[in-house]
């Protein structure tokens, strides 16, 4: 199946292969959301747990589908100093999402009404909730972009199998994400045709995210080094301010932490195995 997706992939080019990629990541998201016509709510612990298991995979996808193919490339076009744009990229990425978090109202999902960040507003908690798990997407999309868009340079470790592996581990940890959004608007009231609506809706950026990540390492090739680790900052900032807190603030943060462990491992294996 895996060498089905890779060729799949190849006939596709990179620009409408991570296009497609993103496209399922999406529907993978809407799957997850999909739960709230069966369930109103779910067991604090396997939500917990879910949450760990995403920020496993982002952790994981960090440096086996970025910073390391981001390290090598780096080698090629600055033989001297291979890891200056790949620290800038690294760091303005966690920049970049910590400036949107400063910025674009929102409200993570174990979190009180109160503790809505960003530019004060009176927005719905559904409208703040949406936006949280966006911009968690947005990094999510980018890289899925820019490794389709680095394998296509014919870079050693950022080939379609591990661009195909990142979609498929994101993929996987989206569907918790899915869950995430929905869940919590069933709890409060909203129908279920709402809530799933707001839940498929977070990861709507995933698509327009990859593509334009796709674009730009192809027509700007220097920049792959920066573009990868980029990526792979603001994932890290997203796991760290946002997914790690959210599973600590019960009683199953031990369930939470075995979930990100297997989800490390998941995407670890998704990436070395078939690299």
């Amino acid at each position: 199946m895996f060498e089905f997706l890779e060729e799949t992939a190849i006939q596709l080019g990179p620009v409408k292969a991570a296009l497609v990629a993103t496209i399922f990541t999406w529907l993978m998201t809407a799957v997850g959301a999909s739960i709230v016509f069966f369930f109103k709510t779910i067991n604090r612990a396997v939500f917990d747990t879910m949450l760990g298991f995403t920020g496993g995979v982002m952790i994981a996808a960090s440096f086996w589908s970025l910073l390391n193919p981001s390290l090598e490339y780096a080698k090629e076009i600055f033989p001297t100093m291979h890891w200056l744009p790949v620290a800038a990229g690294f760091l303005l990425g966690g920049l970049f999402i910590f400036a949107l978090d400063k910025l674009l109202p929102h409200l993570h999902i174990n979190f009180g009404q109160a503790e809505q960040e960003g530019i004060p507003t009176s927005w719905h908690k559904s409208t703040l909730l949406l936006l949280a798990i966006t911009l968690h997407n947005i990094p999510e999309g980018l890289a899925i972009g820019i490794l389709f868009g680095s394998a296509a340079l014919g870079l050693e470790g950022a080939s379609i199998t591990a661009a195909v592996a990142l979609a498929l581990g994101i993929a996987i940890q989206n569907i918790p994400e899915g869950m995430a959004v929905s869940m919590p608007l069933r709890r409060a009231g909203m129908s279920r045709k709402k809530s799933f609506w707001y839940g498929q809706l977070s990861a709507i950026v995933e698509p327009m995210a990859g593509v334009v990540g796709a674009i730009a390492v192809i027509f700007m090739q220097n920049i792959l080094p920066f573009a990868l680790s980029f990526a792979a900052g603001a994932m890290i900032f997203v796991v760290i301010e946002e997914v790690i807190p959210e599973t600590q603030r019960d009683k199953y943060t031990d369930l939470a932490v075995l979930g990100f462990m297997i989800g490390f491992v998941v995407m670890m294996v998704l990436d070395v195995a078939w690299a």
